[in-house]
This record gives C-alpha cells, structure tokens and sequence, in this order.
C-alpha cells in the first residue's frame, strides 16, 4: 500500500507561518510516521529541522509575496505591490507546475499556511485544499487601499474555493472563506530539560531577570543593546546573529534551538507583534513584553489578543529604541479576559489530517 502524501504550502513571509505549519507537521509524523510530508517554503531547512521529528521532503517554492521588508517592522510597500503583480501575471504558468507535480507525486491533500494560489492548484488536481491561519492576505492588503484592493479582491476569489479553514485563535473574520472551523492556539514544546539548558549556557538563577529577545525570522536593524548595560544583573538571551558580545547577553547561534526552547527559563518575552511567539508564550504562560506595529492590519488584533489572553505589557517602538527600558521594572499586567485559550491547536489539526489521509486508504 502507498503512503499517504500530504503536500504543506507556506507563504513567502519571514518564519513565524513556518514555525506553525512546522509544529503541526511533527505532530502528523509523530501520530502517523508513514505520512510522506512535502513541505513547499522559501523558509531555510534548518528551521524546519529544528520542529520537525522525521523525514521530509524541503520543495523550495512561493506563490506569494507577504510583505517586502527590510526587517520585523519596517515595511515596503511600492516593491510589495510590483511584486505582487508579477506574480499575478505568472500565475497561470506557476499554478500548472504545481497542478503537475501534484499529480505526479499522487498527493491526497494541500493544506496551505496561507498562499491563495494553493486553492487554485488544488481545484485544478481535483484534490482538496485546507488552510491553517489567523488572516488572509486579502485582508492585509485591503486595509491599505488604493491599488491594493484589486488585489485583495484577486486573493478573496482563491480563498473563497477552499475547502476547509481552521481558524486560529486572536483571528480577523477571515470572511473569503467558505468553512470555518476555530480551533486553539498553534504552539511546540521546549524539546530540553530547563536544567540542561540553564547548566549548558551557565544562566542566572532568577527567572524573573531572565529576558528572552526574539522577533522573528527578520529581526531588527537597530536593537539598542548598549541598555543592557543599565540591567548588569539580568540575563538577556537573543538569537540575533548581529548581536554585540556582552557579559549578560547569549547568544544562541546553534540552529538545532529554539526561541520556545528558552522560554521557561525566562520571567518575559521582549517582542514584535507576531502569530508564533504569542502563541508559544501563551501556551507556557510567559508574559509578554510586545512593541506596536503600525500599518500592518494583523498587529492590532494580535495585541487586543495579548491583552485579553496573556500577562502583558504593550509599548510603543518608540520607547524600545529610545527609551531606557524601565518597563522592564514595571509589573506585567493581567489578562482582561476570564476565557482561557485552547492550547491543542496542533494536536487537533494533526489528528484531523491524518484521520483524513487515513479514511482515503
């Protein structure tokens, strides 16, 4: 008997949608070891190596375009919307590639993280299309009018063939999509004992000074490091390959960890707006230090989800950069909402994906 192929496509935007397609992928190979995995990203391997437990196939492709940035925050919009238009024109070309590749390495199911283009491959091999996420791009790119908007109007029209949404939680209504199904947070586990990495990296002691710094596959292009100097007791932790050498600052170079892989060690998460970090510290329960974004629609839901769900404190990037960091001698502040999230959203959409493959054979 054959084993079931199950194809993963995940937008052409920074790490944080690989590291959620990557989570549920090591739950697939972990309930079922016989699924063949095809992990379609532009995202390095060595990220998915270091959440996936098991073979797959790495096929290097994108069929979107996110957002043109030159780092986590700092966006570029004129190349986006160039960008954006070369791939409309190539659509027809890019999508009858994949229809053949599909066909050729007999795939049962798409599930996509979150490139429209995939609905439109599915729809072509005549094999079913799910999607994984808290926004669709039609949803970013509509909150900037102007020429984005027929864009927005392109992207809802794939959407809208769809066969299945699991919505995540801290979600737009994400209202191109036919089916709709919310599920929990999306988040691994530390894969480490904390006291083998607290003896491996010699950290303090005291989890409340401890401080992990991370934002995203990007990073930022100017973190004001010389405040450290103003926290000489603290341990600061940041997987910044650019990072100075200072006495209370790691640097994690070995690509085989992992930001979650620190998180219990640390009193608090310093980041940006995003998807993965939210919900792998939400998941442990580690509070939240978050900058703001601006212009980017997904932010402001993110952060109204960071007050209702997390131990929190929200400040403006501006005082990031030029202020001298005394939030990090305030107190978090508790979550507004009594509601607790679901954490098994891994769990739940890898028992429904193998279920799935599994009522096909």
């Amino acid at each position: 008997m054959s084993r079931p192929v199950l194809y993963l496509a995940i937008t052409n935007h920074g790490f944080g949608h690989a590291v959620r397609m990557a989570s549920v992928a090591n739950r697939i190979k972990q309930i079922n070891p016989e699924v063949l995995l095809i992990i379609t990203t532009t995202a390095p391997r060595w990220l998915l190596e270091a959440y996936i437990q098991g073979d797959f196939i790495h096929r290097v492709r994108a069929f979107d375009v996110g957002v043109i940035q030159s780092d986590s925050l700092n966006m570029d919009l004129a190349s986006t919307l160039i960008r954006l238009r070369e791939y409309q024109q190539k659509e027809k070309t890019i999508v009858q590639q994949e229809v053949e590749f599909v066909r050729l390495n007999k795939v049962n199911l798409i599930v996509a993280d979150i490139p429209a283009m995939m609905a439109e491959v599915a729809f072509q091999a005549n094999i079913p299309c799910w999607m994984v996420g808290n926004f669709g791009w039609d949803f970013i790119y509509r909150s900037w009018g102007g020429e984005f908007v027929s864009i927005a109007d392109w992207l809802a029209n794939h959407y809208g063939k769809v066969n299945r949404l699991f919505r995540l939680p801290m979600a737009e209504e994400m209202q191109p999509f036919p089916v709709k199904e919310d599920v929990g947070l999306i988040g691994s586990q530390p894969r480490y004992p904390q006291q083998e990495i607290r003896h491996r990296f010699n950290l303090i002691k005291d989890r409340e000074k401890t401080v992990l710094l991370t934002f995203g596959g990007l990073g930022l292009e100017a973190i004001p490091y010389h405040n450290l100097f103003l926290f000489p007791d603290w341990q600061f932790i940041t997987f910044d390959k650019n990072a100075p050498p200072l006495p209370n600052l790691l640097k994690v170079t070995d690509k085989s960890l992992r930001p979650v892989d620190f998180m219990p060690l640390c009193g608090k998460v310093i980041c940006k707006p995003g998807f993965s970090t939210f919900a792998e510290s939400m998941c442990l329960d580690i509070p939240i230090i978050s900058l703001t974004r601006h212009g980017f629609a997904e932010a402001q839901i993110l952060l109204e989800g960071l007050r209702q769900y997390s131990y929190h404190r929200i400040i403006d990037w501006q005082e990031f950069f030029t202020g001298n960091w005394d939030f990090l001698k305030k107190d978090v502040l508790p979550p507004q909402s009594n509601k607790k999230l679901d954490k098994q959203g891994a769990e739940y959409i890898a028992r429904e994906i193998v279920q799935f493959l599994a009522d096909l054979a």
